[in-house]
């Protein structure tokens, strides 16, 4: 298999599903950087030019809530996943088991 016509469709597969898993770790208060080492532990490889940016307008479209955590030497904007978030996310997920259903009766022949 070519490896950059792989790498392609992977990144184009995961790109919508960064959100989901944002939306999902954000339910309990992390930072960007915390963010970026738990999305790798999940397999999610998200580079740091690529999730901030995306925290940013998570929270513009009022999806997370910030706040900055001054008490440490170094002060973090911590996110939570607002209300808002929280329903978009449930929505989002229902589609997604949806999807992954479809999916899987697609590739198994039984999908219509």
């Amino acid at each position: 298999m070519d490896e950059e016509l792989l790498g392609g469709h992977l990144q184009e597969l995961r790109r919508g599903t960064v959100v989901l898993a944002c939306l999902s770790i954000l339910k309990h208060p992390g930072y960007g950087y915390g963010l970026l080492e738990a999305l790798n532990r999940a397999g999610f490889a998200v580079e740091a030019n690529t999730l901030y940016p995306l925290l940013r307008r998570l929270e513009k479209q009022g999806l997370l809530t910030s706040s900055w955590n001054t008490e440490e030497a170094r002060p973090r904007k911590f996110y939570t996943t607002s209300r808002h978030g929280t329903e978009l996310l449930s929505l989002l997920l229902r589609d997604w088991d949806g999807l992954h259903t479809s999916i899987r009766q697609l590739n198994e022949g039984t999908g219509s």
